[in-house]
């Protein structure tokens, strides 16, 4: 089914990106940054005084509620479809609360879009969504 492939991919990328983007706040800068880790003086007035904790947060919570989901979804497991569900939700705060804390950024208005997404293939998973069957006539 395209709905669950689509799930499939999203919740990989948002797993690998969330890993990378995660060790890249804690370690960023120890390394150089590697020009991704955010300026120090965005967490002037947030409870952070370093990235280490955020990344932390992207990577255990935002990624590893992914990798879950991905698994399940895999797997075809019972709790997949709630996993995924909690995967899109977790994200969508995550984006929230960094759009408070940091200026605006245009991954966070695609990682934002692709929360939703995920929200949406879920529903078209339960069958909650299904546009065959909106376009129908009713009898």
């Amino acid at each position: 089914m395209v709905w669950r492939g689509s799930l499939l991919v999203i919740q990989a990328l948002v797993a690998l990106t969330s890993a990378g983007g995660g060790f890249a706040l804690m370690f960023g800068p120890s390394i150089g940054s590697l020009g991704i880790t955010p300026q120090p003086e965005y967490l002037e007035g947030s409870p952070f005084d370093s990235y280490l904790l955020p990344g932390l947060i992207l990577l255990v919570v935002v990624g590893g509620t992914h990798l879950v989901a991905w698994l399940l979804l895999l797997r075809r497991q019972r709790w997949a479809d709630a996993a995924s569900a909690v995967a899109g939700c977790g994200i969508l705060v995550w984006i929230f609360v960094q759009m408070v804390v940091i200026p605006f950024s245009v991954l966070q208005a695609v990682y934002f879009g692709i929360g939703l997404l995920e929200l949406v293939l879920v529903l078209l998973l339960q069958g909650i969504l299904d546009p065959p069957r909106a376009a129908r006539p009713a009898r």
